[in-house]
């Protein structure tokens, strides 16, 4: 399978009277967006700001992070299962908005949202601070469930940013990367000498708001399957995610999930990317084992020399990482697994709340309980209402000042597992 992803550089965004693309600048019409999400019954108000890197801003509580494309060619469409068809997608060409993103944000599930900063040390530990962001922020109509709030911001933002996507549909992109998988025969014989490679991930799926979507599919009722690569590339996976901000995959890491890009890179050159196989994270031994047990007989049946693992989350699902690395590398199958630590803030607690001798291959994502200060911003887009519940947060979090004494938990990304970020370990 084939794709080719034309990347349209966004410079700017800036409010106007018309949702355009002029150059690389995006312009977007509030009030044309907000009758989009406002269709809605679940959501009593929408507001729109901007966010660019270096000012003084704070995005929280925010939930979701996308960013948008277009289907220009091929099968399918964007978010297959949410806003497209179901058709398979990952061929063709897409078109992407590279650059921004919109975050979607609103007090969905207090204790487990998380905050972007703009600039400072925050910014340092989050990639969206790097993008210009768009960001919306939602509030719920009165007694509704959280579980109806979250599904309604999740579809909120998926169809802004497809609407935003679209602007890009006859645009002459700046650069075009091509991905290719050939399949399972072909590979065999255009790379006979290099090593079979897959990528095992894991997907958050541990109950009501802990929850991914495969084709639209919540994740807890797939058993694992083998994708494209470029499948994930056209948002075959999205994030319906209320869990600690550091290690969640939002929507944008899903779209460009940085192992699967690495892997790709040294595709045909010191590997042979075979593809991805996906599984989930329940919570109850027997859907564990179940789950672990057909994920290491797909990697037997695709006849891998090597696999790497990345997990989403922490705690419960580290008892699936385990599982999944021991029964693979039972299997002969050389397995390195993507986590990050939760050692305490001295960092001398135990990382994980599983092991085992089978995982001595580790890349770690940083300690998601280490300490830092952030200071006092300009400008807050959101609320701080619920800044001292976060998970990562303490009733002293929000000092006389301003700053904010938090645990690198509360921050987006900051110990992403599938390496989109800053921070690992020696």
């Amino acid at each position: 399978m084939k794709l080719e992803l034309g990347k349209i550089n966004i410079s700017d965004i800036q409010f106007g009277s018309e949702t355009k693309l002029d150059g690389g600048v995006l312009c977007v019409a509030a009030d044309q967006l907000k009758e989009l999400v406002l269709e809605d019954e679940h959501i009593a108000t929408v507001e729109f700001d901007i966010a660019k890197p270096g000012e003084s801003v704070r995005i929280t509580p925010v939930k979701d992070v996308i960013e948008p494309r277009v289907k220009v060619e091929g099968p399918g469409g964007i978010f297959p299962g949410m806003i497209a068809s179901v058709e398979t997608v990952g061929s063709g060409r897409t078109h992407v908005l590279a650059g921004m993103a919109v975050v979607t944000a609103g007090p969905i599930v207090g204790f487990q949202e998380g905050i972007v900063d703009m600039c400072g040390p925050g910014a340092d530990y989050t990639p969206f601070s790097k993008t210009l962001n768009l960001v919306m922020v939602c509030t719920p109509v009165e007694g509704i469930e959280s579980h109806d709030y979250e599904r309604a911001v999740r579809m909120a933002g998926f169809k802004v940013a497809t609407t935003l996507g679209e602007l890009g549909r006859d645009a002459q992109p700046d650069e075009v990367e091509t991905f290719e998988t050939p399949s399972i025969k072909e590979g065999m014989d255009l790379y006979p000498d290099l090593p079979r490679v897959g990528y095992v991930q894991m997907l958050q799926s541990q109950g009501l708001l802990h929850d991914t979507y495969v084709y639209g599919v919540d994740a807890k009722q797939i058993m694992p399957t083998f994708l494209y690569p470029t499948e994930t590339m056209d948002g075959a996976i999205v994030s319906g995610n209320c869990v600690s901000a550091c290690d969640k995959n939002p929507t944008y890491i899903h779209l460009n999930n940085g192992v699967v890009r690495d892997l790709y890179e040294e595709h045909g050159k010191t590997i042979n990317f075979v593809g991805q196989i996906i599984t989930n994270e329940n919570v109850y031994l027997a859907d564990k084992e179940r789950s672990s047990n057909q994920t290491a007989k797909l990697c037997r049946m695709l006849d891998l020399d090597g696999v790497i693992v990345s997990q989403e989350g922490f705690g419960n699902p580290d008892t699936d990482l385990i599982m999944n690395c021991k029964k693979i590398e039972a299997e002969g199958i050389k397995t390195v697994i993507i986590t990050d630590e939760y050692a305490g803030r001295d960092g001398k607690s135990q990382s994980l709340a599983d092991a085992d001798v089978a995982a001595d291959a580790v890349v770690t994502g940083g300690n998601a309980n280490q300490v830092v200060v952030l200071p006092k911003l300009d400008k807050v887009i959101g609320t701080l209402d619920y800044v001292n519940k976060i998970a990562g947060a303490s009733a002293e979090t929000l000092q006389e000042d301003g700053s904010l004494l938090v645990e690198l938990q509360v921050i987006t990304g900051a110990t992403n597992e599938t390496g989109f970020g800053y921070l690992s370990a020696r």
